[in-house]
């Protein structure tokens, strides 16, 4: 079974410290887990929900888990007949995660203006929003490509954490231009794999 979960910054953040393999706890105001059974009701929630929130950042999770195992579960319609959603009880999200087939991946993601990711703390990039980190990836690119591997090696959560949004905003305002943001993007995904392999990077739809 093919499942969805939209999801802001700070969620992909924990889902992303498990490996990729697991959803976090629920809060316990959160009795329940809710992934959803189709992709356009996922785009909705993470473009008009997510990236409108707090964080401005929405993404989509895709996963597949084993279907005799969720046949258990009941399904809600909540409002148009695509609006459907799967209600794991909070207590049982943990085995729920057990039946999961890793990797969790995500498949598309949305931004606001303000958004400014996951802002590291230590090395090149430390302070820095995801806009001025992509602006230090390519200068570090172009004088040293051993910083530029030690920096994705050592943000490497940043790294994946921002990487969508760097392939949908434009940097010519600062003074890149798509050729260079090509080339910064696909050295990322060339070293990543050796960095963090299994896990791939989030990508747009």
């Amino acid at each position: 079974m093919i499942l969805y979960r939209p999801m802001d910054i700070v969620e992909l953040r924990l889902v992303y410290e498990t490996g990729m393999k697991h959803f976090p706890p629920r809060k316990p105001e959160q009795p329940i887990f809710y992934p959803v059974l189709n992709l356009e009701y996922a785009n909705e929630i993470a473009k008009q929900w997510n990236a409108e929130g707090e964080f401005a950042s929405g993404y989509i999770a895709k996963f597949t888990i084993d279907d005799k195992y969720c046949a258990q579960f009941e399904t809600r319609r909540v409002g148009a007949s695509r609006h459907v959603e799967l209600w794991i009880p909070a207590d049982e999200l943990s085995r729920f995660n057990d039946h999961i087939a890793p990797p969790i991946v995500i498949i598309n993601s949305y931004f606001c203006a303000n958004f400014k990711g996951h802002v590291p703390t230590k090395f090149g990039l430390q302070g820095k929003d995801a806009t001025s980190q992509f602006v230090s990836l390519a200068y570090s690119l172009g004088y040293s490509g051993m910083d530029f591997i030690c920096e994705i090696a050592a943000n490497h959560v940043a790294i994946f954490l921002n990487y969508s949004y760097w392939m949908q905003r434009e940097f010519s305002d600062q003074g890149i231009n798509k050729v260079e943001q090509e080339r910064v993007l696909l050295a990322i995904q060339k070293i990543w794999t050796d960095v963090i392999p299994g896990i791939p990077l989030p990508m747009t739809a």
